[in-house]
This record gives structure tokens, sequence and C-alpha cells, in this order.
């Protein structure tokens, strides 16, 4: 959730083959080549089982790739809860709680290997949702190893082991690479801890408008962008949760689902278009697995996803991917 209004059995698909079906031929321009219009779109938390089967059927009716920013505590056997500490906290705490279940975790793991073997990306939200912004750098390299603990032992301490893919524990420790802050709250020290622990990018910054990313140091930086957004075109984060705030203020109405998804698809079809028509800054949309306000946020997902995937020239990628299709490029755009 974000800080600005918050008080946050199986084969192995390589990422080549995924960036290949991104293939689409990049429009000429009076002898220019335009690039392609990059579109991100990440989760964090990604805990919810039944919005993990809704996003993977959204990304198959797509062609979308995704980003999913997990939070360990989701993958903690709850009779195992107090083992984790985070900094400043008492043991067994958790700013956006726990798994309720041994067999809700087995669905979980089992949505993530999938989603991977998809070509979704599997990315980093910490453990338990606190603010770290004051955290030193040893304390968010502890918080980085009770992440790699909890996911390189999900299936064996969730009476899970016959059932763990051959590939789990290789892609925990070399394929997780990408960070978002909880509540986007950075600090010195995490940056430090992130370039110490190998991490290529960090999704934690927000622009006031959409952004290409940043090399700080060999740490790739992305920002989520403030966009239009309403009748008066007020600037707000590109994200569900900052959407409820503006909406609601922060209690759900689920009888106005309909206008506040109106309003959400419009600010996003503006800031596609501007874009899209214009220098095709990559577009980066956060989201949660939360439905708020009815489902009103993932439905305007749904249509503009839908609408926009399948565009000339338009690339519907995770953090991962869009990396890889811009590399080499002075402006950070897309082949």
């Amino acid at each position: 959730m974000a800080v600005a209004n918050h008080p946050g059995m199986f084969m192995r698909l390589p990422l080549a083959a995924s960036i290949a079906l991104l293939a689409i031929p990049a429009t000429v321009f009076a002898g220019e080549t335009k690039p392609k219009q990059l579109v991100i779109i990440s989760f964090d938390g990604a805990h919810d089982n039944r919005l993990w089967d809704r996003s993977r059927k959204l990304a198959r009716k797509t062609g979308a790739h995704f980003t999913y920013f997990l939070s360990c505590t989701y993958l903690v056997n709850p009779a195992d809860r107090h083992a984790y500490k985070a900094p400043h906290q008492k043991a067994g705490s958790s700013a956006t709680g726990w798994a309720q279940s041994v067999p809700e975790i087995q669905a979980r793991l089992g949505h993530i290997w999938q989603a991977r073997l998809e070509g979704h990306e599997m990315a980093s939200h910490a453990c338990g949702h606190f603010d770290g912004k004051d955290w030193t750098k040893a304390e968010w390299k502890q918080e980085f190893r009770d992440f790699d603990k909890a996911l390189l032992y999900a299936w064996k301490n969730n009476d899970y082991a016959a059932l763990e893919p051959a590939g789990w524990r290789e892609f925990v420790k070399n394929d997780i690479k990408g960070f978002r802050a909880p509540y986007l709250s950075t600090g010195s020290g995490l940056v430090a801890a992130l370039k110490a622990k190998g991490f290529s990018y960090d999704a934690s910054l927000v622009s006031k408008g959409p952004a290409r990313m940043e090399d700080d140091g060999g740490l790739l930086r992305f920002a989520l962008p403030r966009i239009p957004e309403g009748p008066e075109g007020r600037l707000v984060i590109g994200m569900d949760y900052n959407l409820f705030i503006r909406h609601s203020g922060g209690l759900n109405s689920p009888a106005r689902a309909d206008l506040f998804a109106a309003r959400t698809l419009a600010a996003f079809r503006d800031a596609f278009r501007r874009q899209y028509d214009g220098g095709r800054v990559p577009l980066q949309f956060g989201f949660h697995f939360v439905e708020m306000n009815g489902g009103a946020y993932w439905n305007a997902l749904d249509t503009f996803l839908s609408e926009t995937c399948g565009k000339p020239d338009v690339a519907c990628v995770n953090y991962g991917q869009a990396i890889a299709m811009t590399k080499g490029r002075a402006d950070g755009s897309a082949f």
C-alpha cells in the first residue's frame, strides 16, 4: 500500500521464451522507429487465492504478464509464525496478517509456481509489511533472510514436500530479483541492502507522471506514476489503494463500484493515450489482492487490459521483461 495515503512435476519456462512472445514489430514514423508502448502491471502481497485465480485468467485472456510482489507471511505455517521477528517488532507480528491455514498455503504455492511457468514474475514485498524507511542495512538484510527462508522451505513446512517442484529452491535463490517496499517507503538502509543482496531492481519510487527507469549504481529504480483522475484531473498515484482513498476515504462503498470503476478506467485510458501517442514512456499501475469498493479497480483493470494489450506496438509485460526489452537503449524505451 502506498505511503502517500496510508497510515501495501513442472517444466521451467525460460525468460527468453516469454520475451520472444512479445516480439511485436515496432512502428516506423517518418524514418524513425517508435518504441513499443510497455504497460507494466504488478500486485502487492499476492495472498488471496481467489484473486490469484482471477489474475491468471485475466493474463490468459489478454496476453499480459504480471509481476507479483510476494509477502512471505502468507507462506508461513500458522504454527511457525513466532519464528519471524521484524526489526523493532514483537515476534510473530505482521502489519497485514498471516496465512490462515496449511491448505490455503498449499493452494497459494501452486498458484505461484504455475504463474511462474506461465511467464509471470515473482518478486519480493518483504515479510511483515512494516514501514522500514528508518531500518538499517543490517535490519533489511535480516528481513531478506527471513523472506528467503520462508520461501525456500514453504513446501516442506506446510506438509507439501512430496509435491515441491524440482526447480523451486533454485528459483527462490536465483530468480527473485525485484523488490517493492511496503507503503512505498524507502531509505538509505534499504537501497544499500538491495545492492548488497544483488537485487536487479526496486519498484518503490513515485513520480509526478510516467517515468523511465533510473540506474542507481547498478540498481534499476522504477516509479509508480501520479496520473490525472476525476472531474478535476487531480493527480493520484496509479495504484488501487490510492484510488480507494481518493474515492471513498478508505471506506468500502460497493454501491458506487460502477462509478469508481468508470473513473478509474477513464484515468487509465487517458494516461495510456498520452504515452501511446507521445513519447511512449512505460506505463505502470499497481494493485493489491483486495477488491476494494466492490471490485471497482480490478474491474477497471480487466477492461483496460482487454482493450489495450492487443493494440499495435503494445506489450503488457512484467518488470523483468521490461528490463530485458529496454536493455541497451539509452532512453530506456523498448525495442
